[in-house]
């Protein structure tokens, strides 16, 4: 079977920047860092601390979550996606609060010198943006999540309903079970909700903005790769798109 190739992940929620790329961070430990929270058995930390693999079969995903929980930081992983025939299966690596929102792949940014939150969150896959999601919340009324903690979160499961051309490519499941690996976990945040106390972190990554060359490739990499868009999926979301979807 192909081997699928490891991205590493960047989640900062600016401060959450989620980072999928080879990050030369220095990695926790699964064992201290995470918790498995459902799979009955399928999601397993091996390697002494340095592996965690989930896996997908008929009966069941799998899934963990951070221990500590964030109101802004920069969180790193490297995911080994499942390899070969994966159709209808979704690896995840995301921060979400309890009741408010869940945010996929995705960073946030913090202007400490303010002490307040930017206005931003952002996905990166080896260091390259591939989306941005801005505060409209003034604006719009969407909600925007300035001081909520987070956990971040990942999951292996099971999506061929949806995800694959509306369902109609099916899942393969003689090719069960199918296992995505997570490595060199790392998380740069603020474990409060004190939002005062975590303006004072100095995160370099709290700084950061998307410049017009990154920009670019954000926009080259949407309209080169991306093949499916939840904010255009009619037959998921029949009575209409979330309402983050309006904002740009």
């Amino acid at each position: 079977m192909a081997s699928s190739p490891r991205r590493t992940v960047v989640c900062s929620v600016l401060p959450l920047l989620l980072l999928l790329a080879g990050a030369a961070r220095a990695a926790g430990n699964f064992y201290q860092d995470v918790d498995i929270t459902w799979g009955d058995g399928r999601g397993k930390i091996v390697g002494g601390g340095d592996v965690l693999t989930l896996s997908l079969d008929r009966a069941s995903g799998s899934g963990f979550q951070s221990k500590n929980q964030y109101l802004y930081g920069r969180f790193d992983m490297q995911m080994k996606l499942v390899p070969g025939d994966s159709a209808g299966t979704v690896a995840t690596f995301y921060v979400h609060a309890d009741g408010i929102i869940s945010l996929s792949l995705l960073p946030l940014l913090l202007d400490a010198g303010q002490g307040d939150l930017m206005h931003a969150r952002r996905f990166y896959v080896d260091g390259t943006p591939i989306r941005e999601h801005r505060n409209r919340e003034a604006a719009t009324g969407v909600a925007y999540p300035r001081s909520q903690a987070m956990r971040v979160y990942a999951s292996v499961w099971d999506a061929e309903e949806w995800a694959t051309q509306g369902g109609r490519v099916r899942t393969d499941w003689s090719r069960a079970p199918f296992v995505a690996s997570y490595k060199g976990f790392a998380a740069s945040g603020c474990a409060s909700q004190d939002a005062a106390a975590c303006a004072r972190s100095n995160g370099a990554w709290m700084y950061q903005e998307l410049d017009a060359t990154a920009l670019d490739r954000l926009q080259w990499v949407q309209k080169n790769y991306m093949i499916y868009n939840y904010c255009t999926d009619t037959s998921r979301f029949k009575d209409g798109a979330p309402p983050e979807c309006a904002t740009k």
